[in-house]
């Protein structure tokens, strides 16, 4: 329930993080103000006592969250990508939370095993690991299919963590609707919607039927995608609570010193992650959208072995092109298309000022340029381009937050592979190629050809719904004789209708 009694939650979050001794650490990490973080420690202190003591074996940032629960992990994991916002030992601590938090008893595993594909686990594998990795929604374990002998990842999700989840998520929706009630201006960022998508985010994750089909899709996407793995999806032995794919073996791509031990060229392995989920998303529309070092592997061959299919991003094929045409003017420094897209796609509202809003965007991109990586503060960036997007009342797109989200940890992800490494570079060959395929001459004829498969589908159909809908409309409202001037025009926009028609058709059969 969504009610003032989440309050108490968000005390406790408060009191935990001062008992914890992470509310000093982080906001040093974060480079609070002074006058920030003693209002913290003040507000935090009286309720100390009620947070909760978490494991005094983890370093304080990590003890906190893990203490608060699986959806204050999910958040930690998102920032354990980034030591170039958060710093490099706040994300150090934080990258705990990606593959190696306290799992719960292989029995426990067991037994879950055993309820959802109804026989013994043991019957079922002959060999079940004790757990390799353990996250904040599930765990890991390396087993032995007894039937065929093939060595397999299985996946269990933690017992009550649907419970828990919930929880948090309720205490989530409170604080960002008092937070539009007592901030109006953070209305346009729209915190109640983006809180929702998280929601349907989570509940779909919570659900490994899903998750087993949402790996099947991005393996057949993929399949084809050199330098890339999707292990195959198990469905015998998956269910809602349990998940059995193909064992992978590799080197966790977080482990830079075991991948220069195993002779990886780093730098590759960088620019391969990002402009593999540049591709996935423009190409298939269809991305991995948890894409942190706890979720891939750099196989002996080189691939990058991709898991956890959890979260996963979805985008229609005109916020594609949308997207697509923004990045590129980006790359080609071109700022009035660039600010054109926004207008056209009605991000920006449309009685602000088209050039004074490119200038804007100039802004943002130019100390990017010709600069290396290392010198650019992300957080600062980020920090600027916040500025003009409230000053021009753009909203925030829910549709996009998953890629903006998931693009940031990509980055992060290629950075530590790579510091000095470039998006802009990286990412131009690929927007490029989409650009070429998606949006000009090629691309007309594509949409011609999709909109006459339409028609030719409802043909039939086609008399009857004009028919009703003319009966819809003269009910509605008395109908008027056509101008005597009017109905040559309608025949003539109806000839030149067919004549786009039977052009489209032409082109498709030569």
């Amino acid at each position: 329930m969504r009610g003032p009694h989440n309050i108490w939650r968000l005390v406790q979050t408060l009191a935990t993080m001062e008992r914890t001794g992470a509310n000093r650490f982080v906001l040093e990490q974060l480079g609070a103000p002074a006058s920030v973080r003693a209002a913290a420690r003040v507000m935090g202190w009286p309720f100390k006592v009620l947070g909760e003591k978490g494991d005094p074996a983890l370093p304080p940032a990590t003890r906190a969250i893990t203490a608060l629960g699986p959806a204050y992990i999910k958040f930690g994991q998102i920032l354990s990508t980034r030591p170039d916002v958060v710093g490099d030992e706040l994300a150090v601590q934080l990258r705990v939370l990606q593959d190696k938090l306290p799992p719960f008893p292989t029995e426990i595993a067991k037994e879950t095993v055993a309820q959802e594909l109804g026989q013994p686990a043991d019957e079922l594998f002959s060999e079940f690991s004790e757990p390799i990795a353990a996250a904040s929604i599930a765990q890991v374990h390396r087993a032995r299919v007894a039937r065929t002998g093939e060595l397999v990842a299985v996946k269990v999700l933690r017992p009550g963590v649907e419970r828990n989840f919930r929880k948090d998520i309720d205490a989530f929706y409170f604080a960002a609707s008092t937070i539009e009630l007592l901030a109006p201006f953070s209305r346009r960022l729209r915190p109640t919607d983006v809180i929702a998508h998280f929601d349907g985010v989570v509940t779909g994750e919570l659900d490994l039927r899903i998750e087993t089909a949402q790996a099947a899709e991005f393996l057949a996407n993929t399949e084809n995608d050199a330098g890339f793995t999707v292990p195959r999806v198990i469905w015998p032995l998956s269910s809602k609570r349990v998940m059995t794919m193909a064992w992978c073996e590799g080197v966790p791509i977080g482990d830079n010193a075991a991948l220069d031990a195993a002779g990886h060229d780093r730098r590759a392995i960088g620019e391969r992650v990002l402009s593999m989920f540049l591709r996935h998303a423009l190409r298939d529309g269809y991305f991995h959208a948890d894409m942190h070092q706890g979720n891939m592997k750099v196989g002996a061959n080189g691939d990058i072995q991709c898991f956890d299919f959890g979260i996963m991003g979805r985008i229609d094929e005109y916020t594609r092109r949308v997207y697509a045409e923004i990045l590129y003017g980006f790359i080609r420094r071109d700022y009035r298309r660039v600010a054109e897209v926004h207008f056209e796609a009605g991000y920006v509202p449309a009685d602000r000022e088209i050039d004074e809003f490119a200038q804007a965007l100039r802004s943002v991109g130019e100390p990017i340029f010709g600069m290396d990586a290392t010198h650019i503060s992300m957080a600062k960036l980020l920090a600027y381009l916040f500025e003009v997007t409230e000053r021009f009342g753009m909203a925030t797109r829910t549709e996009l937050i998953l890629l903006q989200r998931t693009m940031v940890v990509v980055e992060g992800v290629a950075r530590s592979l790579n510091p000095s490494i470039n998006i802009w570079e990286v990412a131009r060959p690929i927007v490029e190629e989409y650009i070429k395929e998606n949006i000009g001459p090629k691309a007309v004829v594509r949409d011609l050809s999709r909109t006459v498969r339409v028609l030719s589908r409802f043909g039939p159909r086609l008399p009857e719904l004009a028919e009703a809908a003319l009966i819809r409309q003269s009910q509605s409202e008395p109908v008027r004789p056509l101008r005597p001037w009017l109905q040559p025009l309608l025949w003539m926009g109806a000839g030149a209708a067919l004549t786009w028609i039977g052009a489209g058709l032409a082109l498709l059969l030569s």
